[in-house]
């Protein structure tokens, strides 16, 4: 995620960032300047024909091409900011669970209470590379009551390590260091880390259906294609500027939402989930 100053505007104007929506579509843009020019040439120098002007049902179009991207907007942003407050919930859940267990556990069992924290922590880890593109067994703590390899060969390896933490609060009612209705509170700590991924992860595979998204594109390239047409006979070789500045607005604001749209990624604006496990890894290690 990108860290910036929103008070900064001579900054954020004028700084292109490789994420920029003006890098990504840069080529295209080029290719249809290109293309605009070639039309402008033909019809101004050569054919002259008299093109009546559209403005008023580009404009009109136009106008219901800016609704349909601002619904694609807060939609992309609903899902950004539900992954947020799912994320904010872990780092809450966390600390909650790892409070509890650092008090219920006795100092002079240190082997036990690092298997918790690493537990916990390798969960918070194993979840953020879940929801990208697999889990990194480098990240993940060891411990000699924490078979690594074994947990690596399960296809869900955050259901794997919870599975084990639970086996360890079970553990600690059979020991008689937790009452029974510490451990229902446990449970209901515990049971909120499933929730929390089981969230994720709907928001992970559920994008927007792919008709509505392949419609959108259809119809910002047809309105950009069609807009010369119309618009040649008003601002001659001016047309190339006006079609490439529309296209790259209504282009930027569909790129922006299908980045968004996937909040767990390493995209410059996806969730600074990388951020969020370390301080949940730096405020267990406190605790424990």
């Amino acid at each position: 995620m990108v860290s910036y100053n929103p008070k900064s505007w001579f900054t954020i104007i004028f700084q292109l960032h490789k994420y920029d929506t003006f890098r990504q579509l840069l080529p295209t843009m080029v290719v249809l300047a290109v293309l605009t020019s070639v039309f402008c040439y033909v019809e101004i120098e050569l054919l002259n024909l008299e093109f009546t002007s559209t403005m008023a049902v580009h404009s009109l179009i136009g106008f219901v091409i800016s609704l349909l991207l601002v619904f694609r907007t807060n939609t992309a942003y609903d899902r950004w900011w539900e992954g947020r407050k799912q994320w904010g919930a872990l780092v809450n859940n966390t600390r909650n669970l790892s409070i509890k267990l650092s008090n219920i556990v006795p100092q002079d069992q240190p082997e036990r209470r690092q298997l918790f924290r690493v537990l916990i922590t390798n969960y918070v880890f194993a979840m953020k590379e879940h929801l990208r593109n697999g889990v990194l067994p480098f990240e993940l703590e060891n411990h000699p009551d924490f078979d690594l390899d074994k947990t690596m060969q399960r296809d869900h390896v955050p259901n794997a390590i919870a599975q084990q933490l639970y086996a360890q609060i079970l553990l600690l009612k059979k020991d008689g260091l937790i009452s029974e209705e510490q451990q229902i509170v446990l449970d209901s700590e515990f049971r909120a880390l499933t929730d929390i991924i089981g969230a994720c992860e709907r928001i992970k595979k559920t994008p927007i259906p792919y008709s509505y998204s392949a419609f959108i594109k259809k119809f910002i390239f047809l309105y950009v294609m069609s807009l010369p047409f119309g618009v040649v006979r008003d601002f001659g070789y001016s047309t190339i500027f006006v079609v490439v500045f529309i296209f790259y607005i209504l282009a930027s604001l569909e790129l922006i939402a299908e980045e968004i749209e996937d909040p767990f990624g390493t995209d410059a604006n996806d969730l600074p989930t990388d951020t969020l496990c370390l301080t949940i890894q730096k405020n267990l290690k406190e605790l424990f």
